[in-house]
């Protein structure tokens, strides 16, 4: 079994953070990835898998026909003193209460948030819809690979030889590759670091052992012996030691623990660019509840998250874009089990340094029955290719746009503005 340094790196996850010594390895290639002086610019990815309900999260209160489609989980107009109410940001819409974290980076100018925004691929189907937004090409189920990936090996066309590539230049903290990140471009899984695993994929008989031991490729056994190294390493130097900074507290749900590793990614300055992870349950047809109850703690979470890890990269978050999705958004309608069916738009949030906030992007359709998708749904004004690309063009400076959404024309005139410079 031929396996070259190129498939380990991409079929196989391995936890290395959290250590305040690099392996030789990993010193090496953040040495060959980045240029003296400079820092990568780090686009983060959050899936927020379920559909989102973006009518609660992000509340367009000045709609009168919110308040009458949803008689029982609207959230209140703004008052001045009642945090049980939504949290004006320009007088139209507010923020949930549970998303308070997050008023002061949308204040600051650092939080953008796009509204009416999603796949133009109709279905109401999660698989699909993930599958859709996850490979970039909506409504072909034939793609092989994820819009991530491709901007990976589209950028990987213009880098020199000289420059290299850190084997941690795009890593997923989940169990599996995720669709988003599948591809020919090398990219990792990792598992919780505090778990100390190596994950191999599972038809390598015999796991990373026997990868290693049946590896032909002299680079890759190397690398192997010193991937051993670094699990010996992780063993005896706790990765639960980590403290953020700044006085951030991370929320202990899995979503608020991943993104802690990724903040530990970054400060390891090991050559990330790009990180995936995501966070479920946002699927809520019965009781999803209104300013409190299951929808409020998912927003609680996720704000709390977001809040802290901006606190912790702190000056870092200038190199730093973070954008959620979802595979679409609610019913405008509250069901008879005082929840929401699938929908169709919902909201993206995008936070950072350089992101020019305090905006609700996005022509907002309205929500009179004409103005309804199938008058049922918030109609879809954005495209979520249209923010997608603008991140990837002006953050990541990748302008092979036509690779990354094949078939899709991301001319930059069509760009909402989110990013400064």
């Amino acid at each position: 079994m031929e396996l070259t340094r190129r498939v380990f790196l991409k079929s196989s996850g391995i936890a290395l953070l959290g250590f305040s010594a690099l392996p030789g390895f990993l010193t090496r290639a953040v040495a060959a990835s980045q240029p003296t002086g400079s820092r990568r610019k780090i686009l983060v990815v959050l899936f927020q898998r379920g559909a989102l309900d973006g009518l609660n999260a992000v509340v367009p209160y000045g709609e009168t026909n919110y308040y009458r489609l949803r008689p029982t989980i609207a959230i209140p107009r703004p008052q001045r003193g009642n945090r049980e109410t939504a949290l004006d940001l320009d007088g139209f819409f507010g923020l949930h209460p549970a998303l308070e974290p997050l008023v002061p980076l949308f204040s600051n100018r650092e939080l953008a948030i796009v509204h009416a925004v999603g796949s133009p691929a109709y279905t109401r189907s999660h698989f699909d819809a993930q599958d859709y937004m996850e490979s970039g090409t909506p409504g072909q189920k034939s793609t092989v690979d994820g819009w991530l990936n491709r901007h990976l090996q589209a950028s990987d066309a213009e880098r020199s030889e000289q420059q290299g590539n850190s084997p941690f230049r795009a890593v997923a903290l989940s169990p599996a590759l995720p669709r988003t990140l599948a591809g020919a471009a090398p990219a990792v899984a990792l598992a919780d670091v505090r778990q100390f695993q190596v994950l191999a994929p599972q038809t390598v008989v015999g796991g990373f052992e026997t990868m290693y031991a049946q590896a032909v490729d002299q680079a890759l056994r190397g690398v192997g012996q010193e991937m051993f190294e670094a699990m010996d390493l992780l063993r005896r130097n706790n990765p639960a030691r980590y403290q953020p900074e700044n006085g951030a507290e991370y929320p202990r749900s899995r979503f608020g623990q991943s993104l802690l590793q990724v903040a530990q990614l970054i400060k390891a300055d090991i050559g990330l660019e790009c990180a995936f992870l995501d966070s479920g349950g946002w699927d809520h047809h019965v009781n999803e509840g209104g300013v409190q109850g299951p929808l409020a703690n998912l927003l609680r979470d996720l704000a709390q998250g977001l809040a802290a890890f901006h606190r912790d990269l702190g000056e870092r978050m200038d190199d730093v874009v973070l954008v959620t999705m979802s595979e679409f958004g609610r019913t405008v309608h509250e069901n008879g089990n005082r929840g929401t069916d699938h929908g169709t738009a919902t909201c993206f949030l995008v936070l950072g340094g350089t992101v020019r906030g305090g905006k609700v992007y996005g022509p907002w359709p309205g929500l009179d029955r004409g103005q309804l998708f199938e008058g049922r749904d918030l109609a879809l004004t954005t495209d979520f290719r249209v923010v997608l690309s603008e991140l990837i063009a002006r953050h990541l400076g990748n302008t092979r746009l036509d690779v990354v959404f094949p078939g899709f024309p991301a001319d930059p005139k069509s760009f909402l503005g989110l990013l400064r410079g």
